[in-house]
């Protein structure tokens, strides 16, 4: 565990764990891009691929959560930033906040694509899905220069 707490490979300030967790978070809507690219062949590539993508977003969220659970949490990732610490903090809740409705509509999406594969009634839920993960990513991104670039 304690790899986890090394010098991240960005070049910031940042613990390894965090810039591991920011770079597939950054990867994330491109790889949702190419997901959803694969509707057009018509097999269970674009399903698979959405689980899979789902599945490993939410492994890589609880390794980031355990991280900054042992790490000491955001006041002690917040010390050494030149941020006002109210403002990275609002910009912290607006992702937590924009993440969580992002996983819980991306899961609900997906269920309801499975019960309804015939009908294709997902295709709304599946674009406020991808809207969710870029903000995600954005705010991630954000958050990760808030606190360890600045």
């Amino acid at each position: 565990m304690d790899y986890m707490f090394e010098a991240g490979f960005l070049g910031s300030r940042a613990p390894f764990f965090m810039d591991f967790v920011t770079v597939i978070v950054a990867l994330l809507p491109f790889l949702m891009m190419i997901s959803i690219s694969l509707i057009v062949l018509r097999n269970k590539a674009h399903s698979i691929s959405q689980t899979v993508l789902l599945i490993v977003s939410v492994i890589v969220l609880i390794y980031f959560e355990i991280g900054v659970r042992v790490g000491g949490g955001f006041e002690v990732f917040m010390e050494g930033s030149s941020v006002s610490h109210d403002y990275a903090y609002i910009v912290l809740i607006a992702h937590i906040l924009v993440s969580l409705f992002t996983m819980f509509i991306w899961a609900f999406t997906l269920i309801k694509a499975k019960k309804h594969v015939r009908e294709r009634k997902h295709p709304m839920m599946g674009k406020i899905t991808l809207l969710g993960v870029i903000f995600t990513s954005i705010s991630g991104i954000w958050v990760y220069v808030l606190l360890f670039v600045q």
